[in-house]
């Protein structure tokens, strides 16, 4: 009966997500398409209507994308879980590797055999996005070589970091009682802190070239903001982006003192010393407010309840078999119970997106006060009218799409808040 009900359940919540998905990418396209033949009046002296009119095209193609992807990736969750696909494959793997090899292979191969099959089937899409919608609105730089490189890269990467994770994880939970997943959550924290360390030095240089900023004029500029706002970065880098693609961004990425600024070179061909400074500056709010920090929290927070709630599930037969699965007799069900709850979980937490949504753009909002009192809020303005027009972000979209997904506010509200700031 339990088994049944979890069924139900998890089919409701995946329809209902896939419609919500489809009603609101619906409603933005519309919108999007109502007002493609006019610029708003607070844009109409500095973007032209053909820039206004290929940020509309851009969103409405992303958007017939997403609907073709929504539903793909619907029918594969239903296919993994209720209509057996890792059943299947659980059940192959049982029968051929653990009797050779042994509990941990069996489900270290578990493991990398799902995620194969899981990127094999998104490759096509993903292939389509960059090679066709990409390309044809002149934002892709990407050859298949390229490709090539980066998906045997990131193979190699997730092969030599996250297969000693797995299995120290699945050591954990074989190993230390049923508060395993106290010690699991210790675990991945530690490794989520640690890879903030690494990413910027070991593996960002597997996939792009970083040189230290050449422009010494900007440089000092640069650094004379940081020591006014109290930052302190190991060094300024210059990011090879446009081999990619043409979008452009800055960021900072590391933990304490590894800590660096990466500028695009996109980024810094499209915009002037001045509006450089205020994008930092804008991203020094977020350091300053401490937003990194309270989301990393959030994060840790929510990975703890769901390690708990996993703790608690992997116990029950009925949460094996109503997502589709029997649970071994012979083997351990630690790593097939990790992927029934990363399949099933996100059905079931997709109306919690919006919270996420709305939290971050508070930040964004936070940040450009902050770079508003420590650089001039006109540039920031402009630099921010420059980025919107240069990556094709629609001016008009659907109110109700943008407090469902938005993570940043569109540049209608972000730009009046500048305003009313004095920018």
């Amino acid at each position: 009966m339990q088994a049944l009900l979890l069924s139900l359940l998890f089919a409701v919540a995946l329809l209902a997500a896939m419609g919500v998905k489809f009603w609101l990418a619906s409603r933005q396209m519309r919108h999007v398409a109502a007002h493609r033949n006019q610029v708003p009046p607070a844009f109409a002296t500095t973007v032209t209507l053909a820039a206004h009119q290929r940020a509309a095209d851009y969103t409405l193609a992303k958007g017939r994308f997403g609907l073709l992807s929504t539903a793909f990736a619907t029918l594969v969750l239903l296919g993994w879980t209720l209509l057996g696909g890792l059943d299947m494959l659980n059940g192959w793997l049982v029968a051929t590797v653990q009797p050779r090899w042994g509990d941990m292979a069996y489900q270290l191969s578990l493991l990398a055999t799902f995620a194969l099959i899981a990127g094999a089937l998104e490759l096509p899409f993903d292939l389509y996005n960059t090679f066709r919608i990409e390309q044809r609105f002149g934002f892709n730089r990407m050859t298949w070589r390229m490709v090539a490189a980066d998906t045997l890269k990131g193979l190699l990467v997730a092969a030599v970091i996250g297969l000693p994770l797995a299995a120290l994880i699945l050591w954990i939970m074989g190993a230390t009682g049923s508060l395993w997943w106290l010690w699991a959550w210790a675990a991945w924290t530690g490794f989520q802190l640690l890879l903030l360390v690494l990413y910027p030095t070991v593996i960002a240089p597997l996939f792009n070239k970083f040189e230290p900023l050449p422009d010494e004029s900007l440089k000092a500029r640069v650094q004379s903001l940081m020591q006014r706002c109290g930052f302190a970065a190991k060094g300024l880098y210059v990011m090879d982006g446009s081999r990619r693609s043409a979008h452009a961004n800055a960021y900072f990425t590391g933990l304490g003192a590894a800590k660096r600024v990466v500028f695009f070179d996109t980024l810094l061909n499209k915009l002037s010393p001045g509006e450089v400074e205020a994008v930092l500056a804008h991203e020094l709010g977020h350091f300053k407010h401490r937003h990194v920090q309270k989301r990393m929290a959030m994060v840790f927070g929510m990975s703890l309840l769901g390690l708990a709630l996993l703790g608690w599930l992997s116990q029950q037969t009925w949460f094996f078999t109503g997502l589709g699965v029997q649970p071994n007799l012979l083997a351990p069900n630690d790593a097939l119970a990790l992927l029934l709850f990363m399949l099933a979980l996100p059905p079931f937490t997709f109306l919690l997106g919006p919270l996420a949504a709305r939290s971050s753009r508070k930040h964004e909002f936070e940040a450009d006060a902050y770079a508003c009192a420590q650089a001039d809020g006109r540039d920031l303005a402009s630099a921010l009218l420059k980025l919107h027009e240069d990556n094709a972000s629609t001016l008009t979209p659907d109110p109700l799409y943008v407090r469902f997904y938005y993570s940043h506010p569109p540049a209608t509200e972000r730009l009046a808040a500048l305003r009313l700031q004095g920018a």
